[in-house]
Parts: structure tokens; C-alpha cells; sequence
């Protein structure tokens, strides 16, 4: 049976327990929190006052606050592209009686609310050009990603778990960074909106943690694999209006390293995270290949600790056309 075979198989296997994944890690719609909860409303008589409030506020977070806070929207935004590359895993299929499709679909159903709630708030607290944002997440979604998976689901299951909690990590520091300056309400909102992603977070690294229960080599060599080639941010090509696809990412990138709310320690962080999660020192009959991937996984944070505390982090005001002066 060939290796594609052999995943589709697994992915049967884990299928059967779809119903128990969705139930365990995911909330229905009536229980869950909406955009609304955190929201000023709009039927009430001090929606504007709470507007202004918000206005107020918000100018005490710096440029570069602002920034991270778009491009995490903006990447929240894109899900449409997320949501139709997990479609395409070998072993998913928009089929009716396809359970992983329930699951990516409900999901699907979960993210989208952050990007509302984020969206929203930006447009109320008048620190943002709201159609350059709108620009650059019309491009991103349209100019897509590669991530390096292709199909494989080890390989994306790897890429989700890591993502997931990347993406707690950055709601959770820009949580942190606005209740410091007083902005309970928006602390309140990326805090939850973290939780969320914590608790994917938890669900697709079970996933991979079952796959290694029975196919510990080749998703070992996946798991090598990704790190090898390191795990692309969703938000690689963002560009701002008439600018070329991905020429925005490194300023982005940088910004959000000098502002705390993700640096290269919160990636090696996540790796180590992982290798504890998995256990993957654990893990027993493993090829000689799978073996010397594991030893590569292991080394690889201290490896890469080492070369992150010698980069200097550039003080550079970049120019962003998202934000409006104040």
C-alpha cells in the first residue's frame, strides 16, 4: 500500500471518532461567545458614548500595537483560504457522510468570529484606514498560501497544532499589552478570542498525538519535516494597495518581535511545547530514518535558541498606509 494509502487509511481510523472530537473541543453556536458580548450596541443609548470611549482609549497604544492588532485581523480574515486548503487533505472530502468536512466546517464556524470581532473594533476606534485593511485582506485571501504540505494530512496536522498556538500566543500578548494600558474591554476580547485557539490548538494536536499511535515513523518524518523547512505564517504574502504580493510581511514581522506579541522565542517555544506534547522521546518503533528525525527534533529548539539571541531587532518606523495619524 503506498504511503498516500496508508494516510487515508489512518485518516479513516480517526474519522470514526469525529462526533467525540467535535463534541470535546468545540462549542455549538447558542453556547458559545459572539462579536456582540464585546461589542458596544448599537439598539442602546450609550452606544456613542461607549464609541468614544473606545476612541479615547486607543490613542494611547502605540503605532505599533496597531499594527500587530491589523495584520492579526487581517489574518483572522483570510479564513476562507484556510478552510478550502484543510478541504483538500487526502482523506477529507465535502462529501455528506464525510466527517472530517463537519469538522473543518465547524471549525470554520468558530474562527470566523474572531476576524468579525476584530474587524469591527477597528473600525471603531478610529486609529485605522479601514480600506487599506480591507485592501490587504482582499489580497491576502486572493493571493493565497503555500504552506508546504501539499495533501498530506500528517504534515497539515503538524502545521494546524503549531498555528493554533501561535495564534494564542499573539491574541493573548496583544491582551496583555491592552489591559497594561487601561483597555479592559479590548483585553477582554483577545484574551477570549486566544482561548479559542488555545483550545484548537489542544484538539489538532491530539490528532497528530493519535496518528503517532499508529504511524509513529512517517509521522515522525512529517513532524521533521515541517520544522526543516519551518512553519510559514499565514499572513507570508501581505501587501498593502498597489504592492507587491508578500513586500509587507517583514515589516510586520518585526514590528510584532519589537512590540512583544510575537518574536522568534515564542517560535522556538511552541516547538518545545510540542516535543512535550507528543512525547516524542517516548515514541517506540521508529525506523533508523524516524529515529534520526527525532534526534533533529530535540536538538532543534536549543539549536535555534542559540541563533535568535544574537539577532538584533531593527527600531525602524515603517510606514504603514493601515493606520490613521492621530
Amino acid at each position: 500500500m503506498s504511503i498516500q494509502n496508508i494516510r487515508k487509511e489512518v485518516m479513516k481510523t480517526l474519522e470514526k471518532n469525529i462526533d467525540t472530537f467535535v463534541d470535546k473541543f468545540l462549542i455549538p453556536a447558542e453556547k458559545i461567545w459572539q462579536p456582540t458580548d464585546f461589542l458596544p450596541n448599537s439598539q442602546k443609548d450609550t452606544f456613542i458614548d461607549e464609541i468614544k470611549e473606545i476612541q479615547e482609549l486607543s490613542k494611547d497604544l502605540s503605532d505599533d500595537f496597531w499594527v500587530v492588532l491589523v495584520g492579526d485581523t487581517i489574518t483572522e480574515e483570510a479564513l476562507p483560504t484556510y478552510e478550502s486548503w484543510l478541504l483538500d487533505i487526502d482523506g477529507i472530502s465535502q462529501q455528506p457522510d464525510n466527517g472530517w468536512a463537519k469538522w473543518i466546517r465547524s471549525w470554520t464556524a468558530e474562527e470566523n468570529r474572531h476576524g468579525d470581532t476584530l474587524n469591527k473594533y477597528l473600525y471603531l476606534s478610529g486609529r485605522v484606514n479601514m480600506r487599506e485593511v480591507e485592501i490587504t485582506t482582499q489580497h491576502l485571501i486572493s493571493d493565497g498560501f503555500d504552506i508546504g504540505t501539499a495533501s498530506d494530512p500528517y504534515k497539515n496536522f503538524v502545521y494546524t497544532s503549531f498555528q493554533e498556538l501561535a495564534t494564542y500566543v499573539s491574541h493573548n500578548n496583544v491582551a496583555k499589552i491592552a489591559r497594561k494600558k487601561g483597555h479592559k474591554a479590548l483585553a477582554k476580547m483577545s484574551k477570549i478570542i486566544a482561548g479559542d485557539e488555545m483550545r484548537h490548538h489542544v484538539a489538532y494536536t491530539e490528532f497528530v498525538r493519535q496518528i503517532f499511535a499508529i504511524d509513529p515513523s512517517e509521522m515522525m518524518l512529517a513532524f521533521q519535516h515541517m520544522m526543516k523547512h519551518k512553519i510559514v505564517m499565514p499572513a507570508l504574502h501581505l501587501r498593502e494597495s498597489f504592492s507587491e504580493k508578500g513586500s509587507l510581511f517583514n515589516d510586520f514581522s518585526t514590528v510584532a518581535q519589537r512590540a512583544g506579541v510575537y518574536t522568534g522565542f515564542d517560535y522556538i517555544d511552541i516547538l518545545r511545547k510540542l516535543n512535550a506534547a507528543w512525547e516524542i522521546d517516548k515514541i517506540t518503533g521508529l525506523t533508523a530514518e524516524a529515529e534520526k528525525a527525532r534526534d533533529y527534533l530535540l536538538k532543534l529548539p536549543d539549536r535555534m535558541y542559540r541563533i535568535t539571541e544574537r539577532i538584533v531587532i531593527p527600531k525602524t518606523k515603517f510606514q504603514f498606509k493601515w493606520l490613521n495619524p492621530i
